[in-house]
Formats: C-alpha cells, sequence, structure tokens
C-alpha cells in the first residue's frame, strides 16, 4: 500500500512543487540538465510515488516492495526531485545536483543515491532489468510489482523489443511498462528521427496488454494505472504527454531537451507555476 495516497487535488498540487524544484535544481546545476524531459515526466512518477507504489523509505529493505526503474536515465533531475519530496533523500542533496562528489550524478546511479534501484543512463536497459526482476518475484510467488518508464525515443533500442519478447513469453502480469511519449528527443521530432508509430500496435504485436492516456493529467494517469489488473500479460501504458510541460515557453519546444532555465526564465516559470 502507499504510505502517502494522495487525492487527485493532492496530486496536483505535489506536481506543482516538484516542477518547481525541477525549474530551480537544473538552474543550480553546474552541468545542466534534461529540464524538458524533467518536466515531461511529473504526473507519472507523482502517481507513481504518492498513490500507486507500494514503496517508502520504510520499505526500502522489503523483498515485497514495488520496484520503479527510472529507464530514461537522462530525466534524472526530475527523478530527484521526487524522490526528495517522497522522504528518500533529504531536500538540502537538490542543490548539489552534478557538483563534483554529489550524492546526485546527472544520471541514477544506485549506491549514490537512496532510493535508486538501478543504475540507467545508456538508453535502453532499464526494460530488460525490468524483465528480469518481474520474473523473480514471479518464480517467488511474490506479490512484487515492477513499473519502469521509458522515453519514446529509446524504443528505438532493439533491446526494448528484446525485453518485450521475454515478458510476453512468461505472461509478466506484475509489470508496468509507461512509455513517456512526449515525441522529442534530442535531435527534434521522434517522428523525423527513429518513427516506432503506431506504438500501441507494436506492443500489442508483442502480446502485450495496451492502453492510452493523457500523461499530463493527473486523474487519467491516475485512473489508467488503477484499473489494471492481473490477466496473464505485461501491462503498457503509452503516456501521451508534452515536453516541458507546465512551463509555457518550455513545453513543445525540442531545444529544452538540454537546456536549463537561465536569468529571468527563472522567475517566469516559477511564477506560472506557484500554487493556484
Amino acid at each position: 500500500m502507499n504510505p502517502f495516497s494522495l487525492s487527485i487535488e493532492g496530486l496536483e498540487k505535489k506536481a506543482r512543487a516538484i516542477r518547481r524544484r525541477i525549474i530551480v535544481l537544473n538552474a543550480e546545476s553546474p552541468a545542466g540538465g534534461h529540464t524538458g524531459a524533467d518536466l515531461s515526466q511529473v504526473e507519472i512518477l507523482t502517481a507513481l510515488y504518492f498513490r500507486i507504489l507500494n514503496c517508502s523509505v520504510e520499505l526500502k529493505d522489503s523483498k515485497e516492495r514495488d520496484i520503479y526503474i527510472q529507464s530514461k536515465g537522462h530525466a534524472v533531475g526530475g527523478y530527484y526531485c521526487v524522490l526528495a519530496e517522497a522522504g528518500f533523500i533529504p531536500v538540502e542533496w537538490l542543490s548539489t545536483y552534478q557538483h563534483a562528489d554529489s550524492h546526485l550524478p546527472g544520471h541514477p546511479v544506485r549506491h549514490k543515491t537512496p532510493g535508486v534501484e538501478l543504475n540507467t543512463g545508456a538508453l535502453g536497459h532499464g526494460l530488460p532489468v525490468a524483465v528480469g526482476i518481474a520474473l523473480a518475484a514471479k518464480r517467488d510467488n511474490s506479490k512484487r510489482r515492477v513499473f519502469v518508464v521509458t522515453g519514446d525515443g529509446e524504443l528505438a533500442e532493439g533491446s526494448n523489443w528484446e525485453a518485450a519478447l521475454v515478458a510476453a513469453h512468461y505472461q509478466l502480469d506484475n509489470l508496468f511498462i509507461i512509455n513517456d511519449k512526449n515525441n522529442l528527443q534530442l535531435a527534434g521530432p521522434t517522428k523525423n528521427i527513429m518513427n516506432t508509430d503506431p506504438l500501441d500496435e507494436k506492443w500489442r504485436a508483442f502480446g502485450m496488454e495496451v492502453t492510452q492516456c493523457n500523461g499530463n493529467d493527473m486523474a487519467d494517469i491516475v485512473a489508467t494505472l488503477e484499473a489494471l489488473q492481473p490477466n496473464g500479460k505485461p501491462h503498457v501504458i503509452i503516456a501521451n504527454t508534452t515536453k516541458g510541460a507546465g512551463v509555457s515557453f518550455i513545453q513543445g519546444r525540442p531545444e529544452w531537451h538540454h537546456r536549463v532555465p537561465k536569468g529571468e526564465e527563472i522567475a517566469l516559470a516559477l511564477e506560472e507555476l506557484k500554487d493556484e
């Protein structure tokens, strides 16, 4: 059971707080950050950590805890902000993001950051490991569920589809694959670089149960996740999002893949993100 179990209104408020932290964290980083990717996933991670996951600081060593894997490791800034809000790391650490000897490096590192389950960075690694963890849980008759968030650009990596074959073959219905489909990646629109559409048909052809939702609508993402039940198939949620969601001058703009707010932009973003 999730220790927070926030209402939709509570989750939305939490998401705004996380977005504010993302803006400040990236602005203070000496090595930049991935602002657009951090922002697009906020509702997904907020819903997971504050309503869905059977996971908490107190359960960090439990063999029955749910596992979350941040496969799109470049969006680690947003992930750290969620971990701080959930109590896994001190909020004070956020100001050290990507500083020398920081507990918060530019990609998730398990032995550096409490709450991180897997080192990720090279895209296409998170899902294969998630499949292995889900298979082990099945064989141990564990109630553990495994959640993994991938980027849509990441799905050009063939290792994801090899993992999908294994997941379907072993009927891993304790596995939840969430595609943060924001349609942009480093060099431009995903469809122009390596078109993976129609994603829903591809996943179904690999034997998955597939649902779609608005990944930046809290009520929609929560309803979608809570409706999924064991049925002998791995679950894929295509979360249609906007890169940079929540800040008007960032969202939908590919140059914010690896850009951070500066000067007046910081104040403008924080003004847009203040509590309603």
